[in-house]
C-alpha cells in the first residue's frame, strides 16, 4: 500500500460543506489549507487553482470533483476534502454534481517521493471500495485515516483492494492468445488525471480479458515501457493532453488517440476500439513494431490517430513548431533590446567581441547581449521548421526540417519557407518510416537512410523548387509591415485584436499569435521594424478580456455570480500576464455578452497601439516586459483603454439582459392580477 501519510489531517476535512457554488467550495477548502499552514497566500493559491480550472473542467464524473494545481503558495504536498450533499457542479462529462470534492495542493518544487504520493491517490480516487467508504465515513478522522491508508475498507466484488494497482499480466511475446495492449497517458499539471486514467484503462482491460501495460508521462516519473512490451502489443491507446514524449516507439501499431479524460471516464470504450482497429489492421499488428531499443523508425502511429480534422491537425503542427521557437524569440529579442537601452542603436555595427571585450565598458557589455541575442535570432526558422517536421513524424524529421530551415534562411525564404520546409520535411519522413522494407535494412533506417534522403530531398525543394517564390513573399511582406503607418496599421491593429479574442486561446487567436511571433523573424535588428509593433498590438489585444472581465465584477459585483467574482480575482493576473484565457469562465458562462465585449475591447486597443506606434521584442511576458516595451506610457494606455471598453460594453449587455428580466417579470406579474381580477 502507497504511503499517504500526512497527506490529510481531520483538520482538512468538511463532511457538511453546504457552498452556493464553485467558487465558493474552492474558497472553503483553501481556507482549511491555510488555517493548517499548508498554504501561506490565500488569494494567490486560489488564483492558481482558477488558472488550471480555465485549462480544462476537473469534474471527472460519478460525483467526483478534482480541483488541484501546483503553487508556489503551497508548503507541503497536501488534500483538503469535502462532502456535499447537494453536490457542486464542477462540469463533469456526466453532467453529475460532485459530492466528493478533493482539492490537492502540490508545491510548486515538489519532489518526486510527493509526487508519486499524489499519483497514488488520484489512482485510489478510480476504485469504487475508496469513494464508496468516503461517502459512508462518520467523521472527519475516518476520512484521513482512509486517505493516509491507516484504514482499508473492504473492497467490493470484483474490485482491486484500495491504494493496491491493478494486477494485470506481464505481456508475453510468445504468447499468441488474447488483447495485449500499451498505453500512454498524460495531462498538462500531470498530478491527477494522467494516473486516474492509466488506473482506467487497467481496470477496463481487466474487465475485458485483455492485458495492458501503462506509461504514465506525469510530474511523479515515468517508467518507460520496454521495446519488447511494445512490440508484442496488438495496439496502443494514447491518452493525452500533451505531446506523447518519443512517440516514434508506437510507429505501425494501431492506434487510439483520445484526450486523457476519455480514458478517466468511458475506458471500457477505448479498449473496445483498440480491439476493434487490431481486428481491422489484421494479424500484423506485432510484427509491425520494432524489434529493439533504439533502432525503431520515428513516425506517428498509424490506426486511429490518424483521425481528425485535417485543418486542426495543421494547425497543432504549426502551433508545435512556434511553442518551441518561443524561447529563442524571446531570448534574442529581450536581448537586442537590453542591447539597444545600454548602447543604444548604433550598437549594432559594433565590432565582434570576440577577443575585444572590456570588463568595465558599458558598450562591450552592450555589444555581447546583442551579438548573443542576434545568433540566438539565427535559430528561430531553423527551429520552427525543425519541430513542425518532429510534430508530424518525431525525431527522424528532425534533421530534414532543421536543415530545411536553414536552408530557408539561406536563400531569404524566412519563417513562411520553415513553414513549409518543416511540413514537406514530416509528411515525407512520415511516408518514409512506413516503407516495407528487409529486415536487413530497418536497423539503419533511421539514423541513415531516412536522414541522407530526406535532407536531401528537402534540401532541393527549398534551393531549388519553392526558395526563390517564398523569398520574394517574405520581402513583400518585411516591406509591408515596415511600411505600416496611419490607417492600414490601424486596420491591421484592429483586425489582430478581434482575432486574438474572438476565442480566447483557440484556432483564431492562434492564427494571430502565430503570424505576429513568426513576423518577429522578419524585423532582425532594425529598432522600429513593423513586426515589432505587430507583436506589440496582438499581446495588448490578447490582454484586455480578462482584465475587463475583471473590472467588470468589481464596478458591477451584482451582475455577476460569486463564481464569476471569485474567477475575477484570479483574472487580473491571468490578463497582466497575458493569458487571455483568463477570461474563458466568463465567456462559457455568457457567451453573447462577453464574447462581443472582449472583440470591441481587444480592437481598441490593438488599433491604438499600432496608432501610437509601440513595439516589442518580446513574444509574451505581458506587464512584466514593460521596461522594454517601445514607448511604454502609450502602450498602457492602449491597455487601459481596452480594458475599459471592454467593461463598459460587458456591463452594458448584461444590465440591458437584468433589465428585460425584470421586465418580463413584471409583466407576468401583471398578468396575474388581471385574470384573477
Amino acid at each position: 500500500m502507497n504511503d499517504t501519510s500526512g497527506l490529510i489531517t481531520p483538520a482538512l476535512v468538511d463532511l457538511h460543506l453546504a457552498p452556493a457554488d464553485k467558487g465558493e467550495a474552492l474558497r472553503s477548502l483553501a481556507q482549511r489549507l491555510v488555517a493548517e499552514d499548508r498554504v501561506t497566500d490565500l488569494d494567490g493559491f486560489l488564483a492558481d487553482v482558477a488558472a488550471r480550472e480555465a485549462q480544462a473542467p476537473t469534474g471527472m464524473g460519478d460525483g467526483i470533483g478534482i480541483p488541484h494545481c501546483r503553487s508556489a503558495h503551497v508548503t507541503r504536498p497536501s488534500l483538503a476534502f469535502g462532502r456535499s450533499t447537494r453536490g457542486v457542479d464542477f462540469d463533469a462529462p456526466d453532467g453529475r454534481p460532485a459530492d466528493l470534492i478533493f482539492m490537492i495542493a502540490a508545491p510548486a518544487g515538489a519532489d518526486d517521493a510527493h509526487l508519486q504520493i499524489l499519483a497514488a491517490l488520484a489512482r485510489r480516487l478510480m476504485d469504487p471500495a475508496f469513494t464508496g467508504a468516503l461517502r459512508d465515513a462518520a467523521s472527519p478522522g475516518a476520512v484521513a485515516a482512509l486517505v493516509n491508508g491507516e484504514e482499508a475498507p473492504a473492497a467490493a466484488p470484483g474490485t482491486v483492494a484500495v491504494g493496491e494497482t491493478a494486477a494485470v499480466p506481464e505481456p508475453d511475446p510468445a504468447a499468441d492468445g488474447g488483447l495485449r495492449l500499451v498505453a500512454v497517458t498524460s495531462c498538462p499539471t500531470g498530478i491527477a488525471h494522467t494516473y486516474m486514467a492509466a488506473k482506467a484503462l487497467e481496470l477496463a482491460a481487466a474487465r475485458a480479458g485483455a492485458r495492458i501495460q501503462v506509461e504514465t508521462q506525469g510530474s511523479a516519473g515515468t517508467t518507460v515501457l520496454a521495446p519488447e512490451v511494445i512490440a508484442a502489443a496488438d495496439a496502443v491507446i494514447l491518452a493525452h493532453d500533451v505531446e506523447v514524449r518519443d512517440r516514434a516507439r508506437f510507429a505501425g501499431k494501431p492506434t487510439v488517440d483520445v484526450g486523457v479524460k476519455a480514458a478517466v471516464n468511458r475506458a471500457d470504450d477505448l479498449v473496445a476500439q483498440a480491439a476493434a482497429v487490431v481486428a481491422e489492421a489484421g494479424s500484423g499488428a506485432r510484427a509491425a513494431a520494432p524489434a529493439a531499443a533504439g533502432s525503431s523508425p520515428a513516425g506517428a502511429s498509424s490506426g486511429a490517430s490518424s483521425a481528425g480534422h485535417w485543418a486542426e491537425r495543421l494547425r497543432k503542427y504549426l502551433m508545435t513548431g512556434v511553442s518551441y521557437m518561443i524561447p529563442f524569440v524571446a531570448a534574442g529579442g529581450l536581448l537586442i533590446a537590453l542591447a539597444f537601452a545600454i548602447g543604444g542603436y548604433r550598437i549594432a555595427s559594433a565590432p565582434s567581441v570576440l577577443g575585444h571585450f572590456d570588463w568595465t565598458s558599458s558598450h562591450s557589455w552592450a555589444a555581447m547581449l546583442f551579438q548573443t541575442g542576434k545568433t540566438s535570432f539565427g535559430f528561430l526558422v531553423p527551429i520552427l521548421s525543425g519541430y513542425i517536421a518532429w510534430a508530424i513524424a518525431d525525431r527522424a524529421a528532425l534533421a530534414a526540417g532543421i536543415a530545411g530551415g536553414a536552408v530557408s534562411v539561406a536563400v531569404g525564404a524566412g519563417f513562411l519557407g520553415g513553414i513549409v520546409s518543416g511540413l514537406a520535411a514530416g509528411f515525407l519522413v512520415l511516408w518514409m518510416i512506413r516503407w516495407n522494407v528487409p529486415r536487413a535494412v530497418r536497423g539503419i533506417m533511421p539514423v541513415v537512410v531516412i536522414p541522407l534522403l530526406s535532407v536531401a530531398a528537402v534540401g532541393f525543394l527549398m534551393f531549388v523548387l519553392v526558395g526563390s517564390p517564398i523569398a520574394s513573399a517574405m520581402r513583400g511582406l518585411t516591406d509591408w509591415l515596415n511600411g505600416l503607418s496611419g490607417s492600414n496599421a490601424i486596420l491591421l491593429g484592429l483586425l489582430l485584436g478581434a482575432m486574438m479574442a474572438f476565442d480566447m486561446g483557440g484556432p483564431l487567436n492562434k492564427v494571430a499569435y502565430t503570424f505576429a511571433a513568426g513576423a518577429l523573424t522578419t524585423a532582425g535588428t532594425t529598432p522600429d521594424a513593423g513586426s515589432l509593433k505587430v507583436m506589440a498590438a496582438v499581446m495588448a489585444a490578447g490582454m484586455t478580456p480578462p482584465l475587463g472581465m475583471a473590472l467588470a465584477t468589481v464596478v458591477r459585483r451584482g451582475l455577476f455570480s460569486p463564481e464569476e467574482r471569485e474567477n475575477g480575482k484570479a483574472a487580473w493576473v491571468l490578463g497582466a500576464s497575458f493569458i487571455t484565457e483568463g477570461a474563458i469562465p466568463f465567456a462559457a458562462a455568457d457567451p453573447l455578452r462577453v464574447i462581443p465585449a472582449n472583440i470591441v475591447g481587444s480592437m481598441t486597443a490593438g488599433g491604438l497601439v499600432m496608432a501610437f506606434g509601440s513595439t516589442l521584442r518580446a513574444p509574451h511576458g505581458g506587464i512584466w516586459v514593460l521596461p522594454l516595451i517601445g514607448s511604454p506610457f502609450l502602450y498602457l494606455v492602449a491597455v487601459v483603454a481596452g480594458t475599459v471598453v471592454t467593461t463598459a460594453v460587458v456591463v452594458l449587455l448584461k444590465g440591458m439582459r437584468k433589465g428585460t428580466a425584470a421586465a418580463d417579470a413584471d409583466s407576468a406579474v401583471d398578468g396575474k392580477v388581471l385574470v384573477g381580477a
